[in-house]
């Protein structure tokens, strides 16, 4: 419908696309090419109507009719032609982009045209961009340790004990006669946003050909084996396998190539505690410098999850040896917990620094996981303790005696100075809630229990340790959270 307008509107439209100073010049222009055009074409329309006029003349007078009838106006439509096709000339540079436009804008939808790359933003363009991002990125960030506990029985637990063959009989609640289920059905909940899904499967994609390693005590130990439970149930049973060798325990995931590890190295510097199957020893020693020789096994691995915490608090100092265990004479030094524990902190960051690539791994420590012995702490019988406890502590601001804040401080001191991102996964004080989740009496017993034991559970009660399905899942759904979305 635009190009059956006269020569005028044409003008005024193309005029309109343009800068006024610019536009002046083409109106005057366009408007006597206009004129020329129009007086152009009812020349020829008079002379058409001639010719019409005279049909019935016989080829000889046809053909002699040029010679004898002479037309000048021929020169002079000859140079409108000119000047109009100059004008189209001009037109067509200035306005070349904006005919194609209106000629070929509907062919580039056509389904065999060839896409035309998009026009990459200018560089400052981008730099606002790329702040507009990460504005929102601090934005929406969420401290996902900052929250409550939410009953939640239609989505937990993430799996049956009974389906999980890995854990040990110190941790199955259920077998050993735990007469509820209320701990199980617990899920966290932050205050700002809410957890990622856990997904085995996109979990087990992002290890493939890779190695996970957890280093620590039993604890890190029961985090490990809830990673296995939420995992292997993807796997089919052809392709995995759990063998121990002596400090290391290894979880092959064959059809991922893929291996999730366990070492024991409850102070992670050497000690005489090392031994993963006989270490209930009284008089603990710890060798200074020493994290070399576990350090040794951890060569290699792609993300470690360390702990170590709940062996340095059994007394208020710890005793340190100066050179080997293999010495005649052993100069042991004793410390005070928190100074031997940034000893080892100290030790620990220099390992990282110096043997894991930042590009390449990712490195984290499990924060202190608390006791619950003695449950006057939240308001309960001054003689009792976790066993018999079904609900968590609701108060928000609860914090146990036996979570030390000064080591948490210690690890903050020490972790900050790290050239190597080390991710603190700040699992005390959603624990510190859970006085239902620990093992309590219903669990393998190492020693047989004596009559006055059995008349006074709490007298035997685990108050350390977590059952499974339990606490420790919701432990590695915020690794899952801070792996895989930091």
């Amino acid at each position: 419908m635009l190009f059956k307008s006269n020569n005028l509107e044409i003008a005024s439209i193309i005029c309109t696309r343009s800068h006024k100073n610019i536009c002046l010049l083409k109106n005057c222009l366009c408007a006597h090419v206009s004129l020329s055009l129009s007086h152009s074409i009812f020349t020829e329309g008079s002379n058409a109507g001639s010719s019409r006029n005279n049909t019935k003349n016989t080829p000889t007078q046809m053909m002699k009719t040029p010679m004898s009838h002479p037309r000048k106006p021929l020169p002079r439509v000859s140079s409108y032609l000119l000047t109009l096709l100059a004008f189209i000339f001009f037109v067509a540079l200035v306005y070349g982009e904006d005919f194609r436009f209106l000629f070929f804008k509907k062919q580039t939808h056509h389904h065999h045209s060839k896409p035309q790359p998009q026009p990459q933003p200018q560089p400052q363009l981008r730099s606002r961009l790329e702040k507009k991002d990460e504005q929102r990125d601090d934005e929406t960030e969420c401290d996902v340790f900052s929250g409550k506990w939410v009953r939640d029985e239609s989505t937990r637990p993430f799996y049956e004990e009974w389906e999980c063959p890995y854990i040990q009989p110190q941790l199955t609640c259920q077998e050993h006669g735990r007469p509820e289920r209320l701990y199980q059905s617990w899920r966290w909940q932050p205050n700002a946003c809410s957890l990622p899904s856990f997904n085995a499967t996109f979990m087990l994609e992002k290890l493939r050909g890779k190695r996970m390693l957890f280093v620590g005590d039993s604890l890190n130990r029961g985090q490990y084996v809830s990673l296995v439970c939420l995992l292997h149930r993807v796997i089919p049973k052809h392709a995995k396998s759990m063998e121990t060798f002596g400090s290391l325990t290894i979880f092959r995931a064959q059809e991922y190539n893929a291996t999730i590890e366990f070492y024991w190295a409850p102070f992670l510097l050497e000690s005489n505690s090392d031994d993963a199957v006989i270490h209930r020893v009284t008089d603990r020693i710890v060798r200074k410098g020493s994290i070399n020789k576990h350090g040794k096994h951890w060569e290699g691995a792609d993300v470690i999850v360390f702990n170590t915490y709940l062996w340095w608090i059994s007394g208020d100092t710890m005793k340190i040896l100066h050179g080997s265990f293999n010495d005649g004479e052993k100069d042991i030094v004793e410390l005070k917990s928190a100074d031997a524990f940034r000893l080892a902190m100290k030790s620990l960051v220099k390992w990282v620094e110096k043997n894991m690539d930042p590009k390449k791994t990712r490195i984290f420590f499990t924060s202190m996981s608390p006791t619950h012995s003695r449950s006057i702490e939240w308001g309960g019988d001054p003689e009792g303790n976790c066993y018999n406890q079904t609900t968590p502590i609701e108060d928000p601001n609860y914090w146990g005696e036996g979570s030390q804040k000064s080591l948490m401080k210690v690890i903050g001191e020490v972790f900050s100075k790290s050239k190597v991102p080390i991710t603190f996964l700040n699992i005390t004080q959603i624990s510190e809630y859970r006085k239902d989740a620990h093992t309590s009496i219903y669990k393998k017993q190492w020693n047989p229990l004596t009559p006055e034991q059995i008349a006074n559970p709490v007298s035997y009660a685990d108050c350390t340790h977590w059952c499974l399905p339990g606490l420790q899942d919701t432990w590695n759904e915020l690794l899952y959270a801070k792996l895989f979305y930091p």
